[in-house]
Protein backbone atom coordinates (compact mmCIF):
# COMPACT_ATOMS: atom_id res chain seq x y z
CA UNK A 1 0.00 0.00 0.00
CA UNK A 2 2.41 2.42 0.89
CA UNK A 3 5.58 3.38 -1.51
CA UNK A 4 7.93 5.57 0.39
CA UNK A 5 8.03 8.80 1.80
CA UNK A 6 7.41 11.63 -0.55
CA UNK A 7 8.43 14.92 1.64
CA UNK A 8 9.18 16.02 5.07
CA UNK A 9 7.97 19.09 5.57
CA UNK A 10 9.62 21.80 8.30
CA UNK A 11 8.88 24.91 10.28
CA UNK A 12 11.50 27.96 9.80
CA UNK A 13 11.67 30.98 11.23
CA UNK A 14 14.20 33.24 8.58
CA UNK A 15 13.88 32.06 5.39
CA UNK A 16 17.16 33.20 4.16
CA UNK A 17 18.96 32.10 6.92
CA UNK A 18 17.00 28.45 6.42
CA UNK A 19 17.98 29.09 2.62
CA UNK A 20 21.78 29.49 3.58
CA UNK A 21 21.82 27.00 5.44
CA UNK A 22 20.19 24.10 3.42
CA UNK A 23 21.14 25.21 0.42
CA UNK A 24 24.86 26.83 0.58
CA UNK A 25 26.63 24.74 3.79
CA UNK A 26 24.64 21.51 3.06
CA UNK A 27 24.29 22.09 -0.91
CA UNK A 28 20.96 20.60 -1.16
CA UNK A 29 19.16 21.13 -4.35
CA UNK A 30 16.23 23.50 -4.40
CA UNK A 31 13.74 22.58 -6.76
CA UNK A 32 12.15 24.88 -9.16
CA UNK A 33 9.10 22.97 -9.07
CA UNK A 34 7.62 24.57 -5.91
CA UNK A 35 3.97 26.57 -6.46
CA UNK A 36 3.22 29.98 -4.87
CA UNK A 37 1.32 29.03 -2.06
CA UNK A 38 1.20 32.69 -0.48
CA UNK A 39 4.06 32.27 2.11
CA UNK A 40 7.54 31.99 2.11
CA UNK A 41 9.14 28.40 1.58
CA UNK A 42 11.59 26.37 -0.80
CA UNK A 43 11.46 22.50 -1.54
CA UNK A 44 14.73 20.58 -2.14
CA UNK A 45 15.64 17.20 -3.94
CA UNK A 46 17.06 14.81 -1.56
CA UNK A 47 17.52 11.64 -3.72
CA UNK A 48 13.85 10.37 -4.51
CA UNK A 49 12.78 12.55 -1.51
CA UNK A 50 11.72 16.56 -1.26
CA UNK A 51 12.39 18.57 2.28
CA UNK A 52 10.01 21.64 2.16
CA UNK A 53 11.13 24.18 4.20
CA UNK A 54 7.81 26.69 5.29
CA UNK A 55 8.54 29.96 6.83
CA UNK A 56 6.12 30.38 10.25
CA UNK A 57 7.30 32.03 12.64
CA UNK A 58 4.37 30.84 14.78
CA UNK A 59 4.62 26.95 14.11
CA UNK A 60 4.08 25.05 17.24
CA UNK A 61 6.37 22.41 16.64
CA UNK A 62 9.35 24.81 16.81
CA UNK A 63 11.98 23.43 19.61
CA UNK A 64 13.02 27.01 20.71
CA UNK A 65 16.47 25.89 21.28
CA UNK A 66 19.61 24.52 18.65
CA UNK A 67 20.65 22.53 20.97
CA UNK A 68 21.57 19.49 19.47
CA UNK A 69 19.47 16.89 21.12
CA UNK A 70 20.01 13.50 19.49
CA UNK A 71 16.51 11.83 21.11
CA UNK A 72 14.91 14.57 19.98
CA UNK A 73 12.89 14.43 17.00
CA UNK A 74 14.52 14.47 13.94
CA UNK A 75 14.93 13.21 10.51
CA UNK A 76 17.81 11.54 8.57
CA UNK A 77 19.60 12.04 5.13
CA UNK A 78 22.12 8.90 3.94
CA UNK A 79 25.47 10.57 2.68
CA UNK A 80 27.48 8.78 0.90
CA UNK A 81 31.03 10.32 1.87
CA UNK A 82 31.20 10.97 5.60
CA UNK A 83 34.50 12.55 5.84
CA UNK A 84 33.14 15.28 3.28
CA UNK A 85 30.14 16.03 4.92
CA UNK A 86 32.21 15.98 8.02
CA UNK A 87 34.71 18.30 6.35
CA UNK A 88 31.87 20.41 4.80
CA UNK A 89 30.12 21.11 8.03
CA UNK A 90 33.89 22.20 9.58
CA UNK A 91 34.62 24.39 6.64
CA UNK A 92 31.40 26.21 7.40
CA UNK A 93 31.87 26.30 11.12
CA UNK A 94 28.34 23.72 12.16
CA UNK A 95 28.55 22.55 15.41
CA UNK A 96 27.34 18.87 15.27
CA UNK A 97 27.66 15.85 17.47
CA UNK A 98 29.11 12.58 15.80
CA UNK A 99 28.62 9.11 16.76
CA UNK A 100 30.63 7.23 14.48
CA UNK A 101 30.33 3.99 16.58
CA UNK A 102 27.37 3.42 18.49
CA UNK A 103 24.34 0.95 18.57
CA UNK A 104 23.36 1.46 14.99
CA UNK A 105 25.85 -0.02 12.10
CA UNK A 106 25.86 3.62 10.78
CA UNK A 107 27.80 6.08 12.15
CA UNK A 108 25.75 8.96 12.82
CA UNK A 109 26.49 12.93 13.17
CA UNK A 110 23.51 15.51 14.24
CA UNK A 111 22.98 18.61 13.33
CA UNK A 112 20.77 21.55 13.78
CA UNK A 113 19.40 24.06 11.34
CA UNK A 114 19.39 27.77 12.42
CA UNK A 115 15.53 27.32 13.36
CA UNK A 116 16.36 24.31 15.73
CA UNK A 117 15.57 21.60 13.31
CA UNK A 118 17.36 18.23 14.25
CA UNK A 119 19.19 16.59 11.38
CA UNK A 120 20.73 13.45 11.64
CA UNK A 121 23.36 12.07 8.47
CA UNK A 122 24.50 8.38 8.33
CA UNK A 123 26.66 6.76 6.78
Amino acid sequence: MYKFIHHVSIIVTDFEQAKHFYGEVLGFEESSERPDFGFPGAWYQIGDTQLHLILHKEGKTLRGTTEIDTRDGHFAVRVSDMEGFLKRLDDHGVEYVNKPTNKTPWHQVYVTDPAGNVIEFNK
